[in-house]
């Protein structure tokens, strides 16, 4: 099994159980804030979804400079939100699938106007700066939406709101 494959098989898994949280984001909420530093729901929502814009970045460059970095659609509606999120779904796991093990041990570096923030193994990026941080934000959206008292659906098991 290459290293895409294992990666992918998590993949698969994660993205489903973000879907299924995505299809909850209630529209009239969008503008919905827990305090006044923190991203809208709407706002985390499409965060959420677009994440995975980075998985073909890493899979076929060395670098991205972050000021090259195009900004998704401003949320409308839960419908466009999950067609955002599955066609970035489509593209991170295509672009992750293509990705040989010889690439993988080799340094991928993000940037910002030449200035290095990142620059790590590309696996490594995979793992961190698309999966993990993914999934840290989905983790911020469960608690936006318990907030406002939406069913949460499970992903690692069942929910209170499933018991």
């Amino acid at each position: 099994m290459t290293q895409a494959e294992s990666l992918l098989t998590e993949f698969d898994a994660e993205m489903a159980s973000t879907r299924k949280l995505l299809e909850r984001v209630p529209e009239a909420k969008s503008d919905w804030k827990p305090h006044e530093k923190s991203k809208s729901l709407g706002d985390l929502a499409t965060h959420v979804a677009n994440l995975l814009s980075f998985l073909p970045l890493i899979a076929k460059h060395d670098e991205f400079d972050a000021m090259n970095f195009q900004r998704p659609p401003k949320f409308s509606t839960t419908a466009k939100l999950l067609e955002l999120f599955d066609e970035k779904v489509k593209a991170g796991r295509e672009a992750l699938a293509g990705i040989p093990d010889s690439l993988m041990p080799q340094t991928w570096s993000l940037k910002r106007g030449g200035q290095t923030f990142i620059s790590r193994p590309r696996a490594a990026v995979i793992r961190g700066l698309t999966m993990s941080h993914h999934i840290h934000h989905r983790g911020q959206l469960t608690v936006y939406l318990r907030m406002l008292d939406v069913p949460l659906p499970g992903m690692y098991g069942p929910t209170a709101d499933e018991m």
